[in-house]
């Protein structure tokens, strides 16, 4: 039986009374820093739990027990909650106070903060955020060694991922079909300063055990259809959880087998969340462009001014290292393109912004007309 009592007392034991490992919920990601900040809730008699699946209005989420302290997976209501706009409704990942008792169903009524978020903007012209994935710990940039990877992809799902504030993580699959991985290793890494980037197997296993432990926490897959992200999902979660599908021979371009997010347990601790392909990876603004492109940023710092430009301004640093080729003009290329959907999607924010202001002054104004007073801005 779940009541306030009960949800006070599994959380009251949860930051002093047990070890980190023996947390309630902690092989999800609970933590006592997590259940200090759900204290109120408890107080209101309200459960903790991790959303596992979204779907239309609803959510599978785990919790634990309070009697026995056990994961276990209950279908809740996410309506109360879901007249939010798209980057705050529930997401997979996001921890959710829950109330078992309401009607007709359980539901989810609040998001406890997010430490992390993977945004990307909406496909088509319109400038919304969407969330991937909330409070990961690291982003599996997932690409196949079975064709060429596209470099100028993997640069921009860096730059999704670094945005995120969680860490980036290389992973090129597919290591059996090739011999050359080491060479197109070398490739990658030199467009992912800073980053890790791990060869892979999950059909031999090469490279499974390394990557494993780079993976600690909540990871969340990103990539391309067909680039092996469900395959990588099953061979660490040691179990068949997620559909495959063979990709196209003709040109290594897969379908979409994953067609939702879902947050699946590994059996060493930790969590994974496999996502479905990506054929459009939007930005969503901030610094994860420039952290990307650290090693641009670094030849920056050299310019003779510190507003320049990069184009044709004496002494510019950046200028000078394409003309000796230690920077590729490819990635400037690359680097100026993502700059440019930074600052156009930078000033759709705020055209929508002032929108809103005027929407809410037009309607306050009237109302205080009708009421026979006055509002000033």
């Amino acid at each position: 039986m779940f009541n306030a009592a009960s949800t006070s007392s599994f959380l009251s034991t949860s930051p002093s009374g047990f070890p980190s490992d023996e947390l309630p919920l902690s092989g999800y990601g609970w933590t006592p820093e997590l259940a200090e900040l759900f204290t109120p809730l408890a107080e209101a008699g309200l459960i903790p739990a991790r959303i596992v699946r979204v779907d239309r209005g609803q959510c599978d989420a785990v919790l634990a027990d309070p009697e026995t302290g056990e994961p276990r997976t209950v279908r809740l209501d996410t309506r109360p909650v879901g007249d939010a706009d798209m980057i705050n409704c529930p997401c997979t990942g996001d921890w959710a106070a829950v109330d078992l008792h309401a009607q007709p169903m359980a539901a989810v009524t609040a998001l406890l903060p997010r430490s992390t978020a993977i945004i990307r903007k909406v496909a088509g012209k319109r400038s919304d955020g969407q969330v991937l994935a909330a409070n990961v710990d690291t982003v599996l940039i997932a690409a196949s060694l079975a064709a060429d990877p596209d470099l100028g992809r993997i640069e921009r799902f860096l730059a999704l991922a670094w945005e995120s504030g969680a860490d980036p993580l290389v992973v090129l699959t597919k290591a059996d079909l090739v011999d050359d991985a080491e060479f197109i290793r070398a490739d990658v890494e030199a467009v992912a300063p800073g980053v890790t980037v791990l060869v892979v197997s999950a059909g031999t296993g090469e490279g499974m055990d390394v990557l494993r432990a780079c993976a600690p926490g909540t990871t969340a897959v990103i990539g391309q259809s067909g680039v092996g992200k469900s395959t990588l999902t099953n061979a660490l979660a040691g179990v068949t959880a997620m559909a495959v599908q063979e990709a196209r021979s003709v040109d290594q371009k897969g379908r979409h087998t994953t067609t939702t997010r879902e947050l699946i347990p590994l059996p060493g601790g930790g969590v994974l969340i496999d996502t479905p392909g990506l054929r459009e990876v939007g930005l969503y603004g901030g610094e994860g462009v420039d952290l990307a492109f650290a090693d641009i940023a670094g030849l920056a710092e050299d310019c003779r001014f510190h507003d320049c430009g990069h184009h044709t301004e004496p002494g510019c640093a950046v200028q000078a290292a394409l003309a000796d080729g230690t920077l590729p003009q490819r990635r400037m290329d690359s680097y100026l393109k993502l700059q440019r959907e930074n600052e156009w999607i930078a000033s759709r924010s705020d055209a929508r912004l002032a929108s809103a202001r005027a929407k809410k002054w037009k309607s306050l104004s009237k109302s205080m007309r009708a009421a026979g007073g006055s509002v000033k801005r």
